[in-house]
């Protein structure tokens, strides 16, 4: 396992932001709707937080990294804190952030949606996430790709490559899955890690043809649904557009409610890639279940085995994954340094970011439109800060090695770190961590 080194200059930013932290910080005249309900949870969450929260959206917001957005941070009894930061538009008109405001998660669908169905699926014995794709799609067998697994495609070693053209996405789902299957391997399976959007396409059809079933059909009916998620879904209703923070125009028109990713709109906003939108008070409720071994308030997702093979860490070419999630990788520029090395987490491209910590009891979501309205903005770095001052409010575990951002080419989640730059983690510190608590690794795969 690799974990990646310590930079300074992060930890040294959240020091000083807590450090200088004095009376609740007034925002800008311009966003007088900043932290319009940021006190909804002020009496269970400490005075240093709130200001510290306060003073790094004030920041980022002045530096216009991003209209707006929503912060919630909870354990497994509830929310802790929860607060609607700066504008949900900008244009054609301005509109407030509110709590409600209803997001596109973009990759946060793979986790969420895709993830959980498989897992929701292999509870249930009607798959079996080591057996081959090809078991499921035949036709995936196609030019040495019979020995890829369900489990490679979930944590991206399956050997496939990151994307395919946008084109081939243009004459409908069954031609671009038979493409996809007509595809030749960028590297042998298990060998490479390389993030791909089009391994969860496929997962999508492996739940298809297993369920008879769509994706949203079968996420709505077997998780959202009974999670009580009732803003989460593909495709809002138009009785729910006001509420949907848009991102960028298309064809001249503001995409609302309609699908940022290129691939996912062609496919009719139903992908297991991107698709999926939901507000910050139903992904509460999603962290929760995880955080109650697969259950929330008596609703029963996932068995406290399956949950925990699906937070169990993987050891990979290029750095640690969970099933579905990041744990530590090139992609978690947005992971708090305060967590254990248990949390998981994913970003999404438009400004998301959902990180779970079971040690710790601890989940921290931000949810923006960064992409509203010009395609620019940085979230990153403001998430990993916020998530680092609730690690260190709320956790009580060491502080981990924390992951500096870096500038660099334009990737699915902001910008990645090169990978092999880390350090080892024992088997020793495995042995240790299974003495001192008992199962945190349960179903651990090497």
């Amino acid at each position: 396992m690799r974990f990646f080194p310590a930079t300074r200059a992060r930890a040294a930013l959240v020091a000083c932001v807590v450090a200088t932290a004095g009376k609740p910080t007034s925002l800008h005249a311009a966003d007088s709707a900043v932290a319009a309900t940021a006190d909804k949870a002020a009496s269970s969450t400490p005075a240093e937080l709130r200001e510290g929260i306060d003073r790094l959206v004030t920041e980022a917001l002045s530096q216009g990294k991003l209209p707006g957005c929503v912060v919630v941070i909870g354990r497994k009894s509830g929310v802790v804190y929860s607060g609607a930061f700066g504008s949900r538009a900008l244009l054609p008109k301005k509109e407030p952030m509110t709590e409600d405001t209803i997001f596109d998660l973009a990759s946060l669908t793979k986790p969420l949606a895709t993830a959980t169905a498989l897992m929701v699926l292999a509870d249930q014995g009607r798959v079996d996430l080591d057996e081959r794709v090809s078991h499921y799609l035949p036709t995936f067998a196609a030019r040495g790709k019979g020995g890829i697994t369900l489990r490679q495609l979930l944590t991206h070693v399956s050997g496939l490559p990151s994307e395919t053209p946008v084109g081939d996405y243009e004459h409908g789902r069954a031609e671009a899955i038979r493409r996809i299957a007509a595809l030749s391997l960028k590297a042998a399976p298990g060998a490479k890690f390389a993030y791909s959007d089009i391994g969860f396409l496929i997962l999508e059809e492996v739940i298809r043809h297993v369920t008879g079933t769509d994706l949203a059909t079968f996420a709505a009916s077997s998780i959202f649904r009974p999670l009580g998620m009732n803003d989460t879904g593909f495709l809002p209703p138009d009785k729910d557009r006001a509420r949907v923070a848009p991102t960028e125009q298309r064809k001249g028109a503001w995409m609302r409610g309609e699908v940022h990713d290129p691939r996912a709109f062609r496919l009719g906003g139903v992908a297991g890639n991107a698709g999926l939108f939901s507000t910050a008070q139903d992904l509460a409720r999603y962290a929760r279940m995880l955080l109650g071994s697969g259950a929330l308030e008596g609703a029963r997702i996932l068995s406290a085995r399956a949950t925990a093979q699906m937070l169990a860490p993987h050891d990979l070419p290029g750095g640690i994954r969970a099933l579905g999630w990041d744990m530590q990788s090139a992609y978690s520029t947005n992971r708090g340094t305060s967590f254990s090395r248990r949390a998981v987490g994913h970003g999404g491209y438009t400004g998301t970011s959902l990180w779970i910590d079971p040690e710790n009891d601890l989940f921290v979501i931000f949810l923006s439109n960064r992409l509203h309205p010009d395609g620019k903005g940085s979230i990153n770095a403001i998430a990993s800060a916020i998530a680092t001052l609730a690690g260190s409010t709320f956790g009580h575990t060491a502080s981990e090695p924390p992951i500096a951002p870096m500038g660099g080419k334009r990737q699915p989640v902001d910008h990645p770190l090169p990978a092999g730059s880390g350090f080892p983690l024992t088997l020793a510190g495995i042995l240790t961590s299974l003495v001192r608590r008992d199962s945190q690794f349960h179903g651990l795969h090497m």
